[in-house]
């Protein structure tokens, strides 16, 4: 069993180096990550300028870009054989909802799942982070089931635990994404230049949170598991799309 771990907060983040301490003895546990916190890239990958790989003294690699550079270099370059899995986190924070569509950790896991290897994203969702080990747990759990009981096809999935003690989880349930309202407006602030500058509003509250929602899931104790997919088309649109092109 080969094992890539990616994710967006960096090479140096605690949160990768609990997923790795958490699935040693499963098999060859290889760590591709961005030399600096990457939060937000989305599914960007680098075409303007060369990628360094280098390698950090606690055996970790590192690259000078995005997520999905990490797991698109890897898989295509550095290893001599395709990973059995690609594994993203633990990122510090929730990727839930809308959240997905701007995460590097989900980005980093998809770019595996678009070349054909079964994928996790993880996250610990809590302001604090005081239980990396909980969400490591769930991930562990969750790759031997891989080992023992392969999918057959690839998979992509988006994985959500609260910041609780592994004893207080309250269970897993599988769960679709929920939708949250709109961002806050950005927050603007003064330059030492006395230029007008702007941070980026904080996310908007859950809108869709009902049951069967990841945000109900988390908000009740449970590890919510949301399978993703990639294919963006609308389909219930291509007949009125062809409709009003007819017109």
């Amino acid at each position: 069993m080969r094992i890539l771990l990616s994710n967006d907060d960096g090479y140096f983040a605690p949160g990768i180096a609990c997923l790795a301490d958490a699935l040693q003895g499963l098999g060859e546990i290889i760590v591709v990550a961005p030399e600096r916190d990457r939060s937000g890239a989305s599914n960007s990958l680098t075409l303007d300028r060369p990628l360094s790989l280098r390698q950090a003294p606690n055996g970790f690699y590192f690259v000078n870009g995005t997520p999905t550079d990490c797991v698109h270099l890897a898989v295509t370059g550095m290893l001599d054989k395709l990973p059995d899995m690609v594994i993203s986190g633990i990122n510090h924070g929730a990727n839930m909802g809308d959240d997905t569509v701007y995460s590097g950790t989900v980005a980093a896991a998809t770019e595996g799942y678009l070349l054909g290897i079964p994928a996790i994203a993880v996250s610990l969702v809590g302001k604090e982070a005081s239980h990396f080990a909980t969400a490591g747990q769930v991930v562990r759990q969750l790759a031997e089931r891989f080992i023992n009981n392969p999918v057959r096809e690839p998979v992509l999935l988006n994985v959500n635990v609260p910041d609780l003690p592994h004893a207080a989880l309250a269970g897993v349930q599988v769960t679709r994404l929920g939708k949250r309202h709109k961002a806050e407006p950005v927050v603007p602030i003064t330059s030492p230049r006395n230029e007008t500058m702007y941070w980026v509003g904080a996310a908007g509250a859950a809108q869709d949170a009902g049951e069967g929602t990841d945000f109900h899931a988390v908000a009740a104790g449970f590890a919510s598991i949301t399978p993703l997919q990639v294919d963006l088309t609308h389909q219930q649109q291509l007949p009125r799309i062809r409709s009003w092109l007819a017109q």
